[in-house]
């Protein structure tokens, strides 16, 4: 990662769809070169209705 990022720091994503969104990290993952920020890259997904 081009900068020491440490779970709690606040972020501005750079590049990619949710770019110029901020947010909280909530977890590194150094080996991957990652890191999981708070309600960036969040993806809706459809779900077929059930019976009640």
């Amino acid at each position: 990662m081009a900068a020491k990022i440490k779970k709690g720091d606040k972020v501005v994503v750079l590049a990619g769809r949710d770019k110029g969104r901020s947010g909280e990290v909530l977890r590194v993952i150094p080996d991957e070169g990652r890191a999981v920020v708070d309600g960036v890259n969040i993806v809706k997904r459809h779900q077929r209705q059930t019976k009640d």
